[in-house]
C-alpha cells in the first residue's frame, strides 16, 4: 500500500511539509530503541463536515503514554486537534486514518529523552481488517508483563510482539491473532480489544491486562445505551472456544465480527448477535447520523 505521494504533507514539528522531503535522524532512539509512543483516530465524512471521532480522548492519551515513559510531551490538546484538521483540507482529505508520533532526538544513551518530536500523518484507509468476517488462531506469543512493560500507554516498540503474532497467524491462513496474558488468559488480538457474546451477555477481559482501548469504552458505552450486558472477567481459552459469537474492536478496525477462533466456527449467525447491533450503532455514531449523546 501506498502511504503518500509527491503532494502528501504531513505536520511536523509545527509547520507542514512535503512527507517525500522529511528527513529521519538515524542516531534517533526512536529508530534504534522504539523510544516513541503513537495513536490512531480516525476522521469521518458526515452531513456535518469533517469529523475526528474522539480526538481529544487521542490526543490526551498520546500525552499519558509520553508521561508514561518520560518522552516530553509540550504540546497541548487544543493545538494538535486543529493542526489535524488543518492537515486533512492541505490533503483534500474528507475521511481519513490519522497518525500522530511522538519521538525521542538523537541518542545512543539508555537515558530518558530531553526532547522530542512529533509528526502526523494521514492517509486514506478502509477497515484495518477488512470487512468479512475473520479467521482468527490462538497465538503462542503472549502479551508483554504488566511488570515490564506499560501496557496500557501505546509505546512502539511494544508492537514488536503484535507483528509476529499476526505475522505467524497470516502464514498460518488466519486473519487475525489472540495472545494470551502473563497467567494463560486470553488478552486481546495484536491490536483489538476483544468481546465475547454467552447467553445474551458480552465479556471482555479486565482493564489490567489489556489495552484500555477508546473503542473499547465506546463499544461499552453503546452497550450501557441499549441495555447489553457487559461482563469484564479473565477469559479462560475454553470460555473463548465456547462462545456463541464474538468480536473485535479498535480504531483502525472498526467493529469486526469473528467467525471462527483456530478450528472452532461460532454458532450464532453474526447478523443476529449483540455484537452485530453494536457494529450498526458504532457506524451511525461516528458518521452522526443519529444523535448518540446519552451514551458517550
Amino acid at each position: 500500500m501506498q502511504y503518500y505521494n509527491q503532494d502528501t504533507y504531513i505536520f511536523l514539528d509545527g509547520e507542514f511539509v512535503k512527507a517525500n522531503e522529511a528527513g529521519t535522524d538515524f542516531f534517533g532512539q526512536a529508530l534504534h530503541y522504539g523510544y516513541g509512543a503513537f495513536e490512531g483516530l480516525r476522521a469521518y465524512s458526515t452531513h456535518n463536515g469533517v469529523r475526528l471521532f474522539k480526538a481529544e480522548a487521542h490526543f490526551d492519551r498520546l500525552r499519558t503514554s509520553c508521561e508514561a515513559i518520560n518522552l516530553p510531551f509540550p504540546w497541548s490538546t487544543r493545538e494538535l486537534i486543529e493542526q489535524t484538521y488543518e492537515l486533512l483540507a492541505k490533503n483534500n482529505m474528507r475521511a481519513a486514518y490519522i497518525r500522530p508520533l511522538v519521538f525521542s532526538g538523537s541518542n545512543m544513551h539508555l537515558t530518558s529523552a530531553a526532547n522530542s518530536s512529533i509528526v502526523i500523518a494521514a492517509w486514506e484507509w478502509g477497515p484495518f481488517l477488512g470487512q468479512n468476517l475473520l479467521k482468527v488462531c490462538l497465538s503462542d506469543i503472549r502479551r508483554p508483563h504488566p511488570k515490564s512493560f506499560q501496557i496500557d500507554a501505546k509505546i512502539s516498540g511494544q508492537y514488536i510482539n503484535a507483528i509476529r503474532a499476526t505475522s505467524d497467524a497470516i502464514r498460518k491462513g488466519f486473519d487475525e491473532a489472540l495472545m494470551l496474558d502473563q497467567d494463560g488468559f486470553v488478552a486481546q488480538a495484536s491490536s483489538e480489544n476483544l468481546f465475547i457474546e454467552k447467553d445474551y451477555k458480552l465479556y471482555t477481559p479486565p482493564m489490567e491486562n489489556v489495552f484500555p482501548g477508546i473503542t473499547r469504552q465506546t463499544v461499552m458505552d453503546i452497550c450501557k445505551g441499549l441495555n447489553f450486558e457487559v461482563v469484564e472477567k479473565r477469559l479462560t481459552v475454553e470460555d473463548v472456544y465456547t462462545a456463541d459469537s464474538a468480536f473485535l474492536c479498535g480504531t483502525a478496525a472498526g467493529i469486526i465480527g469473528i467467525k471462527q477462533i483456530d478450528e472452532t466456527t461460532y454458532p450464532e449467525d453474526w447478523e443476529h448477535t449483540i455484537g452485530s447491533s453494536i457494529q450498526r450503532t458504532y457506524k451511525k455514531l461516528v458518521l452522526e447520523q443519529e444523535n448518540y449523546e446519552v451514551i458517550i
